[in-house]
């Protein structure tokens, strides 16, 4: 297909309308309510033979998804900032089952003060719930990581559910062009749905979400520990098979120009972006430089990371959310897979942009400087008025 113009939103409903889910469940949310509203469309219009329910709250979309997932659906949804902190709950029964549930997570901060503006609160808030996490950076890559994630949450070696997070307004709102397969190309990548287990299979009955007393829930909780440590080459064989059908390659971190750089900057989303615009720029100054773009985020690429980045001079960590008390999320997990790195880096953490405040390419540029010249408390926070 030839390159069109949409935001962000209207990109992921047209990845489920080529996919075509057999159930979709959401509350409509800022910045996520585009999503659901454009998919609705889709299904009154007859476009897609999708049962579509739209639930009084957040909590109650989760509870439908695992319902309609555990009964042997293709089950996807959407939320954003505090109707994901509303599914918190039902967030730990839907990995507990085993359900491969799809979520588009639109990155918004989490109040209070009430805000709704991009930062990664709120998925950062949910790391620990078993959910992968995949963060995209622009509309293309959210478009091809929404069509990925279904492949990779319903693989018979995970059978995980599946947050795909984008930044809320800054790439949810934002038209941009980008490139589209064919229905037919995307529905065959996809496939149909395999169902383990069903509960609507009366002639095989099973049990799902039973008390689990203190002679099995450790040892299911342990299950979901093996099934996450198989989801890395999941990622990397799907994303190896997308890209002979879109031209498009896709790693779960990505280096830019870090072949011979001496200090790097690694970030989640769009900020990603603007951070190659300042290597090139920095490089036309002779600066040895380079950035890492940090695509997923659960299970932690520790291994890939340490590899990625062992011998370097510096490198600064940037965290879109902060965890008070201590520093940004990602920052512990980059020095934990430094600690048996024969050459460590020296390594910064930058607490930037909560609440969706601008990062100005400048601050980037900042951000280096302070790298090359190792200036800079160990945890920072880049753009705040003290």
């Amino acid at each position: 297909m030839k390159k069109i113009a949409m935001n962000g939103d209207q990109a992921i409903a047209l990845s489920w309308k080529q996919i075509e889910p057999d159930v979709v469940a959401s509350y409509p949310i800022t910045p996520q309510t585009i999503i659901v509203e454009t998919f609705s469309e889709y299904v009154a219009d007859g476009l897609v033979n999708t049962e579509y329910i739209c639930a009084e709250s957040e909590h109650s979309a989760m509870s439908v998804c695992i319902g309609a997932s555990a009964s042997g659906a293709r089950t996807a949804t959407a939320t954003a900032s505090a109707g994901l902190a509303f599914m918190w709950e039902v967030l730990y029964v839907a990995s507990g089952m085993r359900l491969p549930i799809v979520m588009v997570v639109a990155n918004r901060a989490l109040s209070g003060p009430i805000n709704i503006h991009c930062d990664h609160s709120d998925a950062m808030g949910a790391r620990d719930s078993g959910w992968i996490q995949l963060f995209g950076e622009n509309v293309q890559e959210a478009y091809d990581n929404s069509i990925m994630s279904f492949r990779v949450a319903e693989h018979m070696d995970v059978r995980m559910p599946m947050m795909t997070c984008l930044d809320g307004f800054i790439v949810t709102h934002s038209l941009e062009r980008f490139e589209p397969l064919p229905d037919d190309v995307v529905k065959s990548f996809v496939g149909p749905f395999k169902y383990r287990r069903s509960l609507l299979d009366f002639k095989n009955p099973i049990t799902m979400g039973p008390f689990d007393w203190t002679d099995y829930y450790f040892e299911h909780k342990y299950q979901q520990v093996e099934a996450m440590k198989r989801v890395t080459p999941v990622v990397n064989s799907v994303a190896k098979e997308y890209s002979k059908i879109s031209g498009r390659d896709y790693q779960i971190i990505e280096p830019y120009k870090l072949e011979d750089a001496d200090y790097a900057v690694l970030a989640m989303g769009s900020t990603a972006g603007t951070l190659k615009e300042m290597v090139d720029e920095l490089r036309a100054e002779g600066k040895k430089v380079g950035s890492i773009k940090l695509r997923l985020f659960r299970p932690f690429p520790h291994a890939e990371l340490a590899k990625m980045i062992e011998g370097l001079k510096g490198v600064a960590i940037m965290d879109r959310a902060v965890s008070i008390g201590a520093e940004g999320p990602i920052f512990p997990e980059a020095r934990s897979a430094l600690y048996e790195a024969k050459e460590r880096p020296r390594l910064t953490n930058y607490v930037y942009g909560l609440g969706g405040r601008d990062i100005r390419p400048e601050e980037l540029k900042y951000v280096f400087n302070q790298l090359i010249h190792k200036e800079g408390d160990t945890v920072n926070y880049l753009g705040v008025r003290k």
